[in-house]
């Protein structure tokens, strides 16, 4: 557990100029140490999150997306953007209703409804604003971007992948070079239900990774967790989501869950991270198998 981080007196000044005195502050960051979130309480009762971004380059995807692509997901269904402060990368934000649906428990029938309703915020997340020339060159470089990272993860995982997955490895990054074209837009960037808050509907939160890509990008984390062992949450999702994959985009899948694979397993034991390491190693156990057969 990572000590309790306290938040900046300058940064609860600034957000009392916005929302009104604060009379209570709860350290919500994540559990590693460059999250920086507190969850606010002012002085009229109502709840705010002020999050302090990791890097530039996140403070200027989120800020960017909560000003022109979160608000197409519609009332209570994301944050609001109250304020941002660059030189300290904060961002002041509304709170939503509910709770990451990983933690509730959730039976058969409701993990259904949820990735139902997951679907249809993520359909309105991807069409959501034109892209510019700029984000239609950065999309369209997002699946060979994907595939060029696949040599710097497998120096970084080493000897945690015998000679035969990293050959899977670099064979599942040259085809995806191959794809060819796949419907591209903004994505969540981590779409996974520790970002999806459960209540009466649902939420997405956290969109430091938005960016514009393929869209299949915003499907990886489901696909290696969600759905390999729930198909039944996949075809709830998609339903809702409005059409089937193409083609392309199942290719383009399958080549980007092996490149997560990899990523995780150089990620996750150098980060003591036991959950994001088995979802790599499982991963890889279950194209090793399926390429053999």
């Amino acid at each position: 557990m990572s000590p309790t981080k306290l938040l900046p007196a300058a940064l609860q000044r600034w957000a009392e100029q916005r929302i009104g005195p604060v009379v209570s502050v709860r350290d919500a960051s994540h559990d590693w140490d460059r999250s920086r979130v507190w969850d606010l309480e002012s002085e009229r009762g109502g709840h705010h999150y002020l999050k302090v971004s990791p890097s530039v380059k996140f403070f200027t995807r989120e800020s960017r997306a909560y000003r022109h692509v979160v608000p197409a997901l519609g009332h209570t269904r994301a944050p609001r953007l109250v304020d941002s402060r660059a030189q300290d990368l904060a961002l002041l934000l509304t709170a939503v209703p509910g709770a990451p649906a990983k933690e509730l428990g959730l039976g058969a029938a409701e993990w259904r409804t949820v990735h139902q309703q997951a679907g249809a915020l993520c359909a309105r997340l991807h069409v959501a604003g034109p892209l510019d020339r700029g984000d239609r060159v950065e999309a369209g470089a997002s699946l060979p971007s994907a595939a060029d990272g696949a040599e710097k993860y497998l120096a970084r995982a080493g000897d945690r992948l015998n000679q035969d997955e990293q050959q899977l490895i670099r064979d599942h990054a040259a085809r995806l070079r191959r794809v060819g074209p796949v419907p591209v837009g903004y994505i969540h960037g981590d779409n996974q239900p520790r970002n999806w808050l459960w209540s009466n509907g649902l939420a997405l939160v956290d969109f430091e990774r938005s960016r514009p890509a393929a869209r299949v990008q915003d499907l990886v984390i489901l696909a290696t967790t969600q759905w390999a062992d729930h198909p039944d949450r996949e075809k709830a999702f998609l339903r809702s989501y409005g059409r089937e994959l193409s083609d392309a985009e199942r290719h383009a899948l399958r080549c980007l869950t092996a490149l997560d694979a990899v990523n995780c397993l150089a990620w996750g034991p150098d980060n003591g991270d036991a959950e994001v390491t088995a979802r790599g190693r499982r991963t890889l156990d279950r194209l090793m198998k399926e390429d053999r057969s």
